[in-house]
């Protein structure tokens, strides 16, 4: 088939795991003898639109206003206007056979438009992937009233975007459920996060972290990612001060995102020692990066109705980092990993629990092994880029089929 991949965040230039994520799954795409094309936003261009390749994938970037670390007003105008600049920037190139299926990720919310436009010329089915509970995990977090003006709005886009999905492919069996609930009609099911299997192997002249660093002879906890409200990174600040006492302990956060400020100013009200923060990285720096580190953490706020499964977590796995962390009551994360042996992940508040894992984890390096052992098996046996793919090419080659 040719495929459109549409994505407001893509490689080289994006740090975060969708990105990632999604460049794989066009990478396994092609490796089954797709044509694929992605569709994404540039706020550098200075031209309309560009066309190029990166790692073997076509690449249509539009010219767009910042979506990133910039102001919640700005990124919600420049968001609104994508699919209108990008239809705007590639329709000419678009005829009947451009295209035998649309995928695009979620988030963003906007993209229904862009979507409905190219499913009308091209007479194709589309595949959402949706990773994100926009506007409701906002809510959720009490950043934005439910019933206001602002709400309706982003609600108007979220349903637009769902009406175009042939199906919407969704992270866990509870998000399904949760989705179900608020969302009927639409067909939906559970599509996993995934990643490639590969783990990243060190060039030969990196330099360690750990040396750059000075933590040789640290057992190091490591948070890579989105540093947000979404997360409630206060939750992992509490856990670095409680683990304060055992100076073999450090915990490093490398990450972008609205509680930058708050990670940094705890550390220095509590005066932690154990604690460095970073800047984003670029991918393969990432990949390196976790080669090095002894446990993956992460958090989701307990304000949560929906049930994430974090991307972060896929590259602790390839890896085979023991994960540790804490979800919103419900979250059928926390039986997905424990009940594998993939980590130890408990309920948000119970830091007595959090704490006596971090010590077993700190302690015991053989339990360590263990458990990262067990996050790599999880992820091969459920998490593969390839069972992605398939479920999503059998999808649209089911829908071309009726057609």
């Amino acid at each position: 088939m040719k495929l459109v991949l549409i994505i407001d965040d893509y490689l080289p230039n994006s740090t975060r795991v969708g990105a990632k994520m999604f460049h794989e799954l066009a990478q396994e795409f092609i490796r089954r003898g797709h044509d694929v094309t992605v569709i994404t936003p540039d706020s550098n261009l200075q031209e309309e639109v560009s066309y190029d390749t990166f790692q073997g994938v076509k690449t249509w970037r539009f010219k767009s206003g910042p979506l990133k670390d910039v102001s919640k007003v700005k990124r919600a105008l420049n968001e609104t206007l994508l699919s209108y600049r990008a239809w705007k920037a590639i329709n000419s190139r678009i005829k009947k056979e451009t295209f035998d299926g649309v995928v695009y990720y979620s988030p963003s919310i906007f993209w229904g438009y862009l979507v409905k436009k190219i499913k009308a010329r091209c007479q194709c089915p589309a595949y959402l992937i949706l990773r994100d509970m926009f506007p409701q995990w906002v809510i959720d977090a009490g950043m934005l009233k439910m019933g206001s003006p602002i709400e309706r709005y982003f609600r108007l886009f979220e349903k637009l975007s769902y009406r175009q999905a042939n199906r919407i492919g969704l992270m866990s069996d509870k998000n399904l459920d949760v989705f179900r609930v608020t969302n009927k009609g639409y067909p939906c099911e559970v599509l996993r996060n995934w990643a490639s299997l590969m783990p990243t192997v060190l060039p030969q002249d990196y330099v360690p972290l750990r040396k750059r660093l000075g933590l040789e002879d640290k057992v190091i906890f490591f948070y890579g990612g989105n540093i947000g409200h979404a997360q409630d990174m206060a939750n992992l600040m509490r856990l670095a001060r409680s683990m304060a006492e055992h100076p073999q302990a450090h915990f490093l956060f490398i990450g972008q995102g609205d509680e930058v400020e708050l990670i940094n100013s705890l550390a220095a009200e509590w005066e932690l020692p154990n604690f460095t923060y970073l800047a984003s990285v670029n991918q393969d720096e990432f990949k390196f990066i976790l080669s090095e580190v002894d446990i993956g953490l992460f958090s989701l706020s307990a304000r949560h109705s929906s049930h994430n499964f974090p991307g972060k977590l896929l590259g602790y796995m390839v890896q085979s980092l023991p994960i540790l962390g804490s979800v919103n009551a419900g979250n059928d994360l926390l039986d997905i990993v424990n009940k594998n042996n993939a980590g130890a992940i408990h309920i948000n508040g119970e830091d007595d629990k959090l704490h006596q894992s971090a010590l077993l984890m700190l302690h015991d390096n053989r339990e360590r092994r263990r458990l990262g052992m067990g996050a790599n098996t999880l992820l091969q046996e459920h998490f593969s880029v390839e069972s992605a793919a398939q479920t999503i090419e059998m999808r649209l080659e089911a829908c071309n089929a009726v057609n």
